[in-house]
């Protein structure tokens, strides 16, 4: 209610100059972030792709582990094919007929086939684990690059956010102390344009007959109204709220 009142006060001259003074603070805060550049969004992706590599790394590995323990495990059934095999061999000496001898012969070959299969899944398990070394060796490679790229540039962020933090910090204490005096109509419009164009410019002066944010000519008759501070002008073609350079002349009400 506090705000509404004081909003009331304040001649439209004046309230342009809350307005603009408020573009000139967030345009400072825009340029120490202009300052960052893609470095926070940079970081952000390479520790995303780092946690990728990571992950992928530990899966190749954990795979390759059960691969082994597959190899392991086909190579004790080798072992006990071949033993069953030698017993088998050794009872063909003492058998009584025909059907005995065949079934033994029988059960050799069942024991040779297992034999063939194990060696078989033994062969595709150390084939992939080969596989597996190399995703996991190319990972490694790039994870260890990436690693390297990623504490540069947060070396590089680092410093700048030493640099401007303090005066970020004292720059959005200004802004929202700016804010706070605005009524809200005026306050979700200009955010709206804000928000609308990359340079975040809401308010523009007018320069040399041309709008400061889409340089588009602006007519004398437009001028002469925006120079009067009776009424607050957008551009036509833009819709950026327009202000003249004496703006920031205009004497505020207590």
């Amino acid at each position: 209610m506090a705000t509404a009142k004081i909003s009331k006060e304040l001649t439209t001259a004046e309230k342009l100059r809350q307005l603009y003074e408020l573009q000139l603070v967030d345009s400072e805060l825009d340029e120490l972030q202009n300052m960052k550049g893609e470095l926070p969004m940079e970081v952000n992706d390479l520790e995303d792709e780092i946690a990728g590599l990571e992950t992928r790394t530990q899966k190749a590995d954990q795979s390759a582990g059960e691969l082994e323990v597959e190899i392991k495990k086909q190579k004790e059934n080798i072992k006990m094919a071949e033993a069953l095999i030698e017993r088998y061999k050794k009872q063909l000496d003492n058998v009584k007929n025909n059907r005995e001898f065949d079934a033994l012969n029988k059960e050799i070959e069942l024991q040779q086939l297992d034999i063939q299969l194990a060696e078989k899944r033994i062969r595709e398990a150390q084939r992939n684990i080969e596989a597996k070394k190399e995703v996991t060796d190319v990972a490694k490679k790039r994870l260890e690059v990436k690693l390297k790229e990623l504490d540069t540039k947060k070396i590089e962020l680092q410093k700048i956010l030493e640099k401007t933090e303090k005066e970020e910090e004292k720059l959005r204490k200004k802004s929202d102390k700016a804010r706070k005096g605005i009524e809200e109509r005026l306050l979700k419009s200009y955010d709206k344009i804000r928000t609308s164009y990359r340079n975040g410019l809401s308010v523009v002066s007018v320069s040399r007959s041309s709008c400061g944010g889409c340089f588009n000519h602006i007519p004398p008759q437009l001028t002469l109204e925006i120079g009067l501070h009776k009424k607050i002008v957008a551009c036509e073609h833009c819709g950026r709220i327009l202000v003249d350079e004496s703006i920031m002349q205009v004497e505020m009400a207590d």
